[in-house]
């Protein structure tokens, strides 16, 4: 497809293979990258006209920053109003811990409940621009639920398959937005194996993770909103739970886009990113620590973090690249753990999130135990999703706690 800057909403320019750099063309339905079979990553012409005054007066969603977002055409964007998410202050905690500076960006409050919601809506939305009729997805839960939806505005065929012990909310909302569920005994990784069986004619989209470009597109909004959210200030250090990974990478993609535009100051300094992990699925921190080489071997078991569950996510060698260049590092935190994590954000902050933000906020409590993280500098977490439904996997615990 030839094409010119102004005719299109988007300043996308080319993808390249996130290992060796070959470009591929922006303007075809792509999927890993033919020469490395990794990830492709997407290249905007930074046009230092894209102010950010650009911004004022825009609606408050993700699609506030389409300049830099893969969708061409306007009519081809498919949105639930997703984006925008606050940034709560948890004074109580800070308190607690006599912590200059805690804050949580709470993606709970996306539509269909989690931060998939950016991710699902990019893919699908591009899936739509290049004709596709159905997509295809192995899931841990909120993904599977995203993509469903997404689908069903789009009027897409949708194919979820997810791991048969996913708690019953995932799997029933996605029947109710009309979608085709398909269980598998295992992980993320079995179910992976079943799309890759289920659509060997390549009649569907898989949108795993990473497997197609634009996930990540969406998921690098959280980067932009957090910027603007904090006067283009930036925190000392954030802390992500990291399944796929798509997220950290995302909101470090985010913060070098925003360099290049001038959005962010030339001397400001980039927050250390923190992957934090369930310690029955740790393949990161695993590969991080030198006790394996990398994951492609890795046995996980499940959590009641479900999107955690990613035993050999194909993003990893970003994710470690994100770690290194941003100074950062990899966490793990026990089911216990979690547990104790939700009862103190529900019991001093009045917030009930996923068992992925308990986790994230457990790595804050060891990191500042262990001198890593500072008690005086700006901490910001990252909840990927609502606590509501994990309820399925928590009925043991609060039947033991009553």
């Amino acid at each position: 497809m030839e094409t010119t800057l102004t005719n299109y909403l988007s300043h996308l320019s080319t993808l390249t293979c996130s290992r060796c750099g070959t470009p591929y063309s922006a303007y075809e339905k792509q999927t890993v990258s033919p020469c490395c079979h990794l990830p492709l990553l997407a290249h905007y012409q930074t046009n230092k006209r894209l102010t950010k005054e650009t911004l004022k007066n825009r609606e408050g969603t993700m699609w506030r920053y389409r300049e830099m977002l893969p969708v061409l055409q306007k009519e081809n964007i498919v949105s639930l109003g997703e984006g925008f998410t606050p940034i709560l202050t948890l004074s109580n905690l800070a308190a607690k811990y006599e912590l200059t500076s805690l804050q949580l960006k709470d993606e709970g409050q996306n539509p269909t409940g989690s931060f998939k919601a950016r991710g699902l809506s990019m893919a699908i939305s591009k899936a739509k621009e290049h004709g596709v009729e159905g997509c295809i997805i192995p899931t841990a839960g909120n993904a599977g639920v995203a993509m469903a939806a997404y689908c069903a505005k789009a009027g897409m065929r949708a194919i979820v398959v997810m791991p048969r012990h996913t708690p019953k909310a995932f799997r029933e909302e996605c029947y109710w937005y009309g979608a085709e569920v398909i269980l598998v005994d295992g992980l993320i990784n079995d179910c992976a194996a079943k799309v890759k069986e289920l659509n060997s004619n390549g009649t569907l989209l898989d949108v795993s993770t990473l497997k197609e470009p634009y996930r990540l597109e969406g998921k690098k909004t959280m980067g932009y909103e957090i910027a603007e959210q904090l006067n283009w200030n930036l925190p000392d250090v954030i802390l992500y739970p990291a399944g796929g990974g798509t997220g950290l990478i995302g909101i470090w993609k985010a913060f070098k886009e925003m360099l290049q535009l001038g959005w962010l100051a030339p001397t400001i300094k980039l927050p250390r990113m923190v992957a934090v992990q369930a310690a029955n699925c740790q393949p990161l921190v695993e590969t991080l620590s030198g006790r394996q080489p990398n994951a492609q071997n890795y046995i996980g078991k499940p959590t009641i973090a479900n999107g955690l569950a990613v035993p050999r996510p194909l993003g990893e060698s970003l994710m470690l690249q994100t770690l290194h260049a941003s100074g950062g590092t990899a966490i793990s935190i026990t089911e216990a753990d979690m547990v104790t994590g939700l009862k103190e954000l529900g019991a001093n902050e009045g917030l009930f999130v996923a068992p992925e933000g308990a986790a994230v906020w457990m790595a804050t409590r060891k990191l500042l135990e262990t001198g890593t993280i500072s008690p005086d500098e700006n901490i910001l977490l990252l909840n990927t999703g609502s606590g509501q439904k994990y309820m399925e996997n928590l009925s043991d615990v609060f039947s033991n706690l009553n």
